[in-house]
């Protein structure tokens, strides 16, 4: 693919090169896939209206979330196994958003440790944590993110069981993968991807292995979040989190008022609304839906962020439009980072500014900060029912 201008070209890349498990463990939602197609068809359903004879001459994207200063209301979101669409992705993917002046957020179960990342990075970045019932592994967690200068925590609600995901199960999802037939038979035509492999020590969770008694290989790994995923989890967690994380608390999975208002009494900085991409709870609206609610309940006390069906410019226009401060791509980055590793991810970054930056233009936008409901079409978008 000689030319790409868009993240769609990015993804049909990342198929070719990345293998089939990896590919589809990012291009898959849980059961029908009803809210996952959701999350990007109702983005399509929201409309601009075009402005001219404004003057657009020095516009600016650079805004702030969570305050910390970003060249554009955008964060790389925390998605697991980032090191298996390209071989250390996260410090690819860390490295690229440094550059470009937007946060990434490092998931728990990454390839790369946390130590990784801050091994090869200059400036601080955000970790993504879950609760699980090892509360001791939780507080060696922090210490560890404290110590690599972490600036902001993103504790995610929503992955108190997993949801089932049928692509996963079939193509028996591991890290590193299995070696069965079927699977060295589809690596083997992915030969970039498995020289990449061959050339680095990161192939399994970094953050995990080496750091719990008993989990030195996937096998026990897998055991391990099966018993340690806490299904109790609940508010007075979130309030034990805050009293031991003094830096900026990010919860991430609301997609309710009543949990946002929740969020705003635990003492966090901010929200995102999120159904985690769609792979969670099937038949639950999209994010972008319930978005202006969740804004008008609590926005007025925390930050409001939002990811799920982010894939352009567009996008992120009309979440900013509709109350969000900032939003996360996940799949975005993942299909330029499967595509072509660090430049994959810069080209995705770079194809999302210019597309919100043009999008701006066209709506007679010069400030990114400034932008509100006015540039949508009215009956076009969800209107909040919160009082």
């Amino acid at each position: 693919m000689s030319i790409i201008t868009s993240i769609e070209d990015l993804r049909i890349l990342a198929k070719k090169r990345v293998p089939r498990m990896f590919y589809d463990y990012v291009d898959s939602g849980s059961w029908t896939e009803s809210t996952y197609r959701a999350n990007t068809s109702d983005f399509s359903a929201i409309k601009f209206r075009q402005k001219v004879a404004i003057d657009i001459a020095n516009r600016t994207l650079e805004s702030s979330m969570a305050e910390q200063l970003v060249s554009m209301p955008v964060a790389l979101a925390p998605t697991g196994l980032a090191g298996m669409q390209h071989a250390d992705g996260e410090i690819l993917a860390a490295r690229a958003a440094e550059r470009f002046g937007i946060p990434f957020t490092l998931s728990t179960v990454s390839i790369c440790s946390i130590e990784d990342v801050a091994a090869h990075t200059s400036k601080p970045f955000w970790f993504q944590l879950y609760i699980m019932r090892n509360r001791q592994f939780i507080v060696q967690l922090l210490e560890r993110a404290k110590a690599a200068n972490c600036s902001a925590l993103v504790l995610t609600l929503d992955l108190q069981i997993q949801g089932q995901r049928h692509k996963d199960l079939k193509n028996r999802l591991s890290a590193p993968p299995r070696l069965t037939m079927a699977n060295v038979q589809n690596m083997m035509t992915k030969p970039r991807w498995c020289l990449g492999m061959l050339r680095t020590k990161r192939h399994g969770f970094g953050n995990i292995i080496g750091h719990v008694d008993g989990i030195s290989n996937m096998t026990s790994f897998a055991t391990w979040v099966a018993d340690q995923f806490d299904p109790s989890l609940s508010w007075d967690d979130v309030k034990w989190l805050r009293r031991l994380w003094r830096g900026k608390l990010i919860l991430k999975g609301i997609m309710d008022v009543d949990d946002a208002r929740m969020a705003a009494d635990c003492g966090a900085d901010a929200v995102i609304v999120s159904n985690h991409g769609g792979r969670q709870l099937d038949s639950a609206p999209s994010a972008i839906s319930v978005l202006p609610d969740i804004v008008a309940s609590v926005g007025h006390r925390i930050e409001v962020h939002m990811d799920s069906g982010i894939r352009t410019g567009q996008d992120i226009l009309k979440a900013l439009a509709l109350g969000a401060k900032g939003v996360y791509v996940g799949r975005s980055y993942l299909y330029g980072l499967g595509a072509m590793g660090e430049e994959g991810v810069t080209r995705s970054l770079t194809i999302l500014r210019n597309e919100l930056d043009l999008t701006m233009a066209f709506c007679g936008v010069s400030d990114v900060k400034k932008v509100t409901q006015d540039i949508l079409m009215p009956g076009t978008f969800p209107v909040s029912r919160t009082c």
